[in-house]
């Protein structure tokens, strides 16, 4: 079972935007891996400190997925780290190995994966 983690910032700390940035992030996801919510055994969350309005685990429900379990908690506070960013890493039933699976980074949240550029 592969993880497919990714990771967004949002403008501010609002339900909205953190609700809107989780789903771009989620879709992006969901298209470069195939993903179903029947295939999602679980999935989890992280905001940085600084986002509190909601919960991003609202946007997986909204998109469907109703049977996996979901799970919000905050990132480590670590002095000078990025700010107001989503993270997301899915627990995936799949065939599909490891190498074949795609991280998206988006938005200012590429700097923390240079490497994935992007993707």
């Amino acid at each position: 079972m592969p993880g497919v983690r990714g990771a967004i910032t949002v403008e501010a700390n609002t339900a909205e935007d953190i609700i809107e940035g989780t789903t771009e992030l989620l879709r992006e996801m969901i298209a470069a891996n195939n993903i179903r919510p029947e295939n999602v055994a679980s999935a989890i969350f992280s905001t940085t400190t600084d986002l509190n309005a909601t919960f991003p685990a609202l946007a997986a429900r909204a998109l469907g997925w109703t049977d996996a379990a979901l799970l919000c908690t905050h990132e480590m506070e670590v002095p000078g780290a990025l700010g107001k960013v989503v993270r997301v890493l899915i627990h995936l039933n799949t065939e599909r190995g490891a190498h074949e699976i795609v991280h998206p980074y988006l938005k200012e949240a590429r700097q923390l994966r240079p490497d994935r550029d992007g993707s």
